[in-house]
């Protein structure tokens, strides 16, 4: 598939600084770019690549002023780094989707399979289940009974819905990912062993959702587990039963979330964040990585980052004084000296 500068810019409604009938075939990271490549540049970190690399076309912001030279065609869009993925959304679409029910998928009597679906070899289907239009399930996923999946949905391999879940349209769920899982309940009893509590809910995606490889979203004890409308998890995410993320937050890896806890909408948090159970957590709340969240967060776009999490600015403050901690140390140590040589000198 090839376009020429003039048909990108047409498309993301750029102007073009160089020549316009100059074409590409690929996409390339701007440190790495060949003729025949398109890249992008949104980050200033990256400027310097600009001059020394080979791509045919960059993307460039519409305020960006080259400080050199510049050998390849510029195209000036309003923000690069979305634009590159319009493009790399379209080339994605373009590719020929895999339609038909391969005859070593087992699908029970009861499910039905909508119209163009992909039913890959070695996929399980039980009872009561319903696929959507259009849906692409790979290799050795598991569907289990009464799920329900929705339009254009993408499972890669080794997908796991346990029974009851419900995925919405256009979701898009990356290979090991588990759904439905039991629920961290136990009960403690007096021999000091714990009983098990059934976990009866299910998990509830909305519509395009997007979760990472070998991320784990649990079933409710009760009620739904609820990841609301074009969330985007990471892989290695643990959500707990019976929490609910609002809409387009995004999580990333490695991040915890305790059950029964009530995530607002447009969050943002980065990697390695632990959140406790049953608090809730105020819409547009950005939480830096390894950030530890035992309380609730009541006041909406606030940034916060550490153990206890604290408001941003704080710790940056505290970081400083911890990075001095041992210069501190040896400075009390030096009064404590001068106070006692005082009180000695006082006393005589």
């Amino acid at each position: 598939m090839e376009f020429t500068a003039q048909q990108i810019a047409d498309f993301l409604g750029g102007k073009i600084l160089g020549n316009p009938s100059v074409s590409v075939h690929d996409f390339a990271k701007i440190e790495e770019g060949k003729p025949g490549t398109i890249s992008f540049l949104s980050n200033p970190k990256y400027n310097n690549f600009l001059y020394s690399s080979q791509a045919s076309i960059v993307l460039v912001n519409h305020d960006f002023v080259p400080e050199k030279e510049v050998t390849q065609t510029l195209i000036f869009v309003e923000n690069a780094y979305e634009c590159i993925a319009k493009l790399l959304s379209m080339v994605e679409q373009a590719v020929p989707r895999k339609t038909g029910t391969s005859p070593l998928a087992h699908i029970a009597a009861t499910a039905l399979v909508g119209e163009g679906a992909y039913i890959a070899p070695f996929v399980y289907i039980g009872d009561q289940v319903r696929i959507g239009k259009n849906a692409c399930i790979h290799a050795h996923c598991s569907i289990e009974d009464g799920t329900i999946i929705d339009d254009d949905v993408l499972l890669y391999s080794g997908v796991k819905l346990y029974p009851n879940t419900r995925i919405g349209k256009r979701c898009i769920i990356h290979a090991g990912a588990v759904l439905g899982s039991d629920g961290f309940g136990f009960a403690p009893t007096a021999d000091g062993s714990y009983q098990k509590i059934p976990q009866r809910g299910n998990v509830v995606l909305e519509d395009d959702v997007e979760i990472g490889a070998n991320t784990t979203v649990d079933s409710a004890t009760m009620g739904s587990t609820v990841i609301h409308r074009g969330v985007k998890i990471d892989n290695l995410v643990q959500i707990a039963h019976n929490v609910e993320v609002g809409e387009n937050t995004v999580i990333a890896s490695q991040t915890g979330i305790a059950g029964s806890t009530k995530v607002g909408a447009q969050c943002m948090f980065a990697g390695q964040v632990g959140i406790a159970g049953h608090l809730h957590i105020a819409d547009g709340t950005v939480l830096a990585a390894q950030t530890g969240v035992p309380n609730s967060i009541k006041k909406a776009k606030e940034t916060f980052q550490g153990y206890p999490a604290i408001p941003v600015a704080n710790f940056r403050r505290s970081a400083v004084v911890y990075k001095n901690l041992p210069e501190l140390q040896q400075m009390i140590y030096q009064l404590q000296k001068r106070i006692q040589i005082l009180e000695e000198e006082r006393k005589s």
